[in-house]
């Protein structure tokens, strides 16, 4: 935005009259961001876009469009202007706001329980300090997982998520299978839509403990990082190669639980930059058809192997574009491959409805969609902030399990957290082109800035995320419904015809 523009824009309020010469219509509130050489976009209120040449929102600020023209109505039917000072269909708009917002409606979904902080692998990564398989101190207490099961069952929502979590978890497989039965009991008289998960590295598994998955339809997430020569770098096990036991693990899950009940998550090291290409030819060949191209996580142990784990963002960037392409042609030549990250970046763009992923929701996920019981007992408002924690930094503590409810949801932590999770009211969001796509994450930028509210300008977050929805643009413009036609084909999860 010029400094002209920017001049424009502050003479008005929110909604202004505005002259065409032969009709007199009134702005609405929208936001533009630079694509390409030649193109911007346009976005609204509730995430509308229209891709239109450079100047165009120059040209609304200083009324130059006229009702002749084609781009007039346009910016009538998706509401960027409008030719009466409340339009005749704000209902509808306010309806898909509220769509937009739904997933606040029913307060926190996902469960996560941390029940042992015990570990077979010591991955350089990881974000939490393990500990060895023998200590046993370090598993979560029966009172302490009933009182957070307890919890569980007073959110609001009628659909929830209990994930569990470690280290590894199934080192306290008794921890998860009481857990799981508890839950069952309580929800006779609750009667929730309850989805159970693992996090595991899948190579603990036994006769007993898949058969306990299978009878309780358990969903299995575990982690492959690509090729046997990455896998193990990222994801050393002392006296093995974690490569072939994780693959054993996956298929033994694929045999005795179903090949839709078991995925899979890689995490970008830097080694892992130079070989994106690779990393996905390994999920085709393992029969996956999805992969989330994701970064590494500033937070707690992970950050001490500065050598493996520190990138640059614009690394990254170079690394997720070249992985998109790569999976954006195998789609054109006919094999159904989906990039989960894009994916959710496209269903706040290219439909009505919410998404589920924390980190790109406003307000945030924190608390609001996700919550973790530590294996100690502590409440923490995300899973990141407990890893901030084994750091000693307390700050996205709630309190302690044993705690009301009330306290630990609705008390003084929370209410203070709600100053900073909605990008909306965000110095440097509030007026973004992307603020639609985007959202908060102060949990990261604390973490990253030492501020919840953060720096944009500097903030790897904002970086990472523009470039990607600002890539993402480029390619619609550039191929059109081609392009559009394999994004839809990933928002609903099946192949073109």
């Amino acid at each position: 935005m010029d400094a002209g523009t920017i001049k424009e824009f502050r003479k008005f309020k929110s909604i202004d009259k505005y002259n065409t010469g032969t009709n007199t219509s009134f702005l609405l509130p929208f936001r533009f961001h630079q694509v390409n050489n030649e193109k911007e976009v346009l976005v609204n209120e509730v995430g509308d876009f229209l891709i239109v040449p450079i100047g165009t929102s120059t040209r609304i600020a200083n009324r130059q469009i006229n009702d002749k023209e084609e781009i007039y109505a346009d910016l009538i039917a998706n509401f960027f202007i409008s030719e009466k000072p409340i339009p005749d269909l704000i209902d509808i708009l306010a309806t898909r706001y509220r769509t937009k917002k739904s997933f606040l409606d029913e307060f926190t979904a996902l469960h996560i329980f941390v029940v042992s902080l015990r570990c077979n692998h010591s991955c350089h990564y990881c974000q939490v300090s393990r500990v060895s398989e023998n200590k046993q101190d370090f598993d979560i207490s029966i009172a302490d997982l009933k009182a957070g099961i307890e919890h569980m069952f007073r959110t609001p929502s009628s659909s929830i998520t209990m994930e569990f979590q470690g280290g590894e978890p199934l080192l306290a497989f008794d921890k998860v299978k009481y857990g799981i039965q508890y839950a069952n009991l309580l929800n006779k008289v609750h009667n929730k839509e309850i989805t159970f998960v693992i996090c595991t590295n899948a190579t603990v598994f036994s006769d007993e403990i898949l058969e306990f998955c299978a009878q309780h339809n358990v969903v299995i997430s575990t982690s492959l990082d690509g090729p046997a020569f990455l896998h193990n770098a990222n994801r050393p096990k002392t006296g093995t190669k974690s490569y072939e036991m994780v693959m054993q693990g996956i298929e033994l899950a694929r045999e005795k639980l179903g090949h839709d009940k078991i995925s899979v998550l890689m995490t970008t090291t830097t080694l892992s930059l130079d070989y994106p290409i690779e990393i996905i030819d390994n999920y085709i060949e393992n029969g996956f058809s999805n992969i989330f191209l994701r970064p590494i996580s500033p937070y707690g142990f992970a950050l001490k192997n500065i050598k493996k784990n520190h990138y640059q963002t614009q690394r990254y960037l170079d690394f997720y574009k070249k992985g998109l392409d790569y999976i954006i042609q195998l789609n054109k030549n006919g094999h159904f491959m989906v990039e989960d990250y894009t994916t959710v970046v496209l269903k706040k763009i290219l439909t009505p409805f919410p998404v589920s992923y924390v980190d790109l929701q406003s307000p945030a996920g924190m608390i609001n969609n996700v919550v973790v019981f530590n294996y100690d007992g502590s409440v923490y408002a995300t899973d990141e902030s407990r890893m901030l924690a084994e750091n000693q930094d307390f700050t996205f503590k709630l309190g302690h399990v044993q705690d009301s409810y009330h306290s630990l949801f609705y008390g003084e932590k929370a209410q203070y957290f709600s100053k900073f999770w909605s990008n909306e009211t965000l110095a440097g969001c509030a007026d973004c082109g992307f603020q639609a796509y985007c959202g908060a994450d102060p949990v990261f930028h604390y973490a990253s800035q030492g501020d919840l509210e953060g720096f944009r300008p500097t903030s790897d977050f904002c970086t990472k995320n523009m470039e990607i929805i600002r890539h993402i643009f480029d390619l619609i413009d550039r191929e059109g419904n081609d392009i559009i036609k394999i994004f839809n084909s990933w928002i609903n999860n099946t192949p073109q015809n």
